[in-house]
């Protein structure tokens, strides 16, 4: 089954991009969604497991509630709202979500762990 992750702005799936591998999907609703929008991303992710992640705002909340009608069975993540989005959110708490979503078989590598080696020793 295709896993996809519903997230709200540009940000949000560039900030996810860097840590999940290509197996996982990332869809935009590029703020408060149309009703066109949101049948369209329910038709295309029919057979999909859906997780949705959006901002712990009031624009975010609200979205979360329309995604909800059209994705009953979605998994959800969470920020914190002291972060300000969750392109804002620390690479370390978005790791600990995805863990809890069971997954962490996703994640391309630690962000935390210093590269092998660097471009200064070739």
């Amino acid at each position: 089954m295709n896993i996809s992750i519903i997230v709200e702005g540009i940000k949000d799936k560039q900030r996810l991009n860097d840590l999940l591998s290509d197996d996982i999907s990332i869809y935009c609703t590029f703020g408060t969604p149309s009703t066109s929008t949101l049948e369209n991303l329910a038709e295309r992710l029919q057979f999909d497991d859906v997780y949705i992640f959006t901002d712990n705002d009031v624009s975010g909340k609200r979205i979360r509630g329309m995604l909800r009608e059209y994705f009953p069975d979605a998994n959800h993540l969470y920020t914190r709202r002291e972060y300000g989005g969750v392109e804002k959110t620390p690479i370390e708490y978005i790791l600990v979500q995805i863990e809890k979503a069971g997954l962490a078989e996703y994640v391309k590598t630690s962000p935390t762990k210093p590269a092998l080696w660097s471009k200064d020793e070739f």
